[in-house]
C-alpha cells in the first residue's frame, strides 16, 4: 500500500507533514527516550523485487533517514541503529571488501543528508570495536563524527562494528582498569553500565519477522521495562507510519500501565500478572523456529536472515 502511495505526486511533503503531526501526538504522553532498531530485510525485499542486492541497501538505507526522522520530531532522546557486526568479519574476504565499501558510501551519504542532524540537534555516534576496521574507513568515521559534535539535542549511535558480547567485554576491561588505577573505585553495575556503549533500552524493534536479538544491545535490553517488538515487514517495508504506530502503543501502555510492555511489573509476593504484549506475536512466528532443536531448521533461520550487520543487515537493512 504504501509502495504504491509513494507514487503518488506530493507523497514526499504528505508524509513530511505526517511525520511532524505524528511527532506532535506522540508529544502528548510518555516517549521513550532510547529506541534501537535492527533493520533486517533489504537482501529479501530486492530477490522480492527482483532487482539488485545493492539497490536494496540502498532503499533500506533512505527508510532509516525517514524512520528516524519520525523519532527525532516525537522527542526522542536516543537512538541505535545496528549497522555492522563484527561476525560479519569471519565472511570471505570478497565479501567483507564488498560491505567495507558499502559502509565508506553509506557514512559518505550520512555526510551529505547532513541536513537531518543539524535539523534535529542530533549527534552521530559510532560505537564498537573501531580498531578492526580498514584505516580509511577508520578517517570516515572519525570525519562523519566531528562534523555533528557539537550538537545536543539528540544522539544517534551507529553501531560498526559491533556485538553485545564485545560491548559487554570492554566494559569489564574498563571497569577493571579504573579499579587499579583508583583503590576506592567500587566495582558494580553501575559502574559496568557506565562503561557500556549505549544507555539502557526502553523500545528496542526488529522488523522482517526474525524472532531474535542476534547480540545486538543484550545487556541494554535486559530491563523489564525495556519493551521489544517484532514486526514481519522487511525493513525497506518499514514506513514512518508503522513506527508511529509502535510509539503510540508504547506511550498509551506506558501511560496506563507505567510500562511500556502493558502490563505492571508485580513487587515480590504479589500475584503475578499476565503480561500483555504491545504488539501481538503473529502466528507466523513458530513457523520458522517452531523446532528449536532441529540444527537444519536453525541453519534455514540463519540463512534467511539478512542483516548488514551480524547474520542480519541494519544501516543498508
Amino acid at each position: 500500500m504504501f509502495e504504491q502511495l509513494s507514487t503518488f505526486p506530493g507523497y514526499d511533503q504528505v508524509l513530511t507533514g505526517a511525520k511532524k503531526l505524528f511527532g506532535r501526538i506522540i508529544q502528548t504522553g510518555p516517549v521513550p527516550k532510547h529506541v534501537a532498531i535492527i533493520m533486517d530485510g533489504n537482501r529479501r525485499y530486492a530477490r522480492s523485487h527482483k532487482m539488485e542486492i545493492r539497490e536494496g541497501h540502498n532503499i533500506g538505507f533512505e527508510t532509516m533517514a525517514s524512520v528516524l526522522e519520525l523519532l527525532f520530531e516525537a522527542g526522542v532522546e536516543c537512538a541505535t541503529v545496528y549497522a555492522f557486526s563484527i561476525e560479519n568479519f569471519k565472511r570471505s574476504a570478497y565479501e567483507v571488501e564488498a560491505l567495507m565499501d558499502m559502509a565508506r558510501s553509506r557514512l559518505c551519504q550520512i555526510r551529505q543528508h547532513g541536513e537531518l542532524c543539524e535539523k534535529y540537534g542530533v549527534r552521530l555516534r559510532v560505537v564498537g570495536n573501531r580498531k578492526l576496521l580498514p584505516v580509511d574507513v577508520q578517517q570516515i568515521v572519525q570525519e562523519t563524527e566531528d562534523m555533528t559534535k557539537n550538537n545536543t539535542r539528540a544522539v544517534l549511535y551507529m553501531c560498526f562494528p559491533y556485538t553485545a558480547r564485545d560491548d559487554m567485554t570492554q566494559s569489564i576491561r574498563n571497569v577493571v582498569a579504573e579499579s587499579l588505577i583508583n583503590p576506592e573505585f567500587e566495582i558494580s553495575e553501575s559502574a559496568f553500565n557506565h562503561f557500556l556503549y549505549t544507555p539502557p533500552l526502553d523500545l528496542l524493534i526488529r522488523t522482517s519477522g526474525t524472532y531474535r536479538l542476534s547480540d545486538f544491545l543484550l545487556w541494554q535490553s535486559v530491563s523489564p521495562k525495556c519493551s521489544v517488538v517484532f514486526s514481519d515487514r522487511l525493513w525497506p517495508e518499514f514506513s514512518p507510519l508503522h513506527m508511529a504506530k509502535i510509539l503510540l502503543n508504547w506511550s498509551f501502555n506506558t501511560y496506563w500501565y507505567g510500562h511500556g510492555n502493558g502490563f505492571v511489573v508485580s513487587a515480590p509476593g504479589d500475584s503475578a500478572r499476565a503480561q500483555k504484549s504491545p504488539v501481538p506475536v503473529p502466528d507466523s512466528a513458530e513457523d520458522d523456529y517452531s523446532d528449536s532443536s532441529s540444527d537444519a531448521a536453525v541453519d534455514a533461520a540463519v540463512e534467511e536472515e539478512d542483516t548488514f550487520t551480524s547474520d542480519e543487515d541494519p544501516i543498508s537493512k
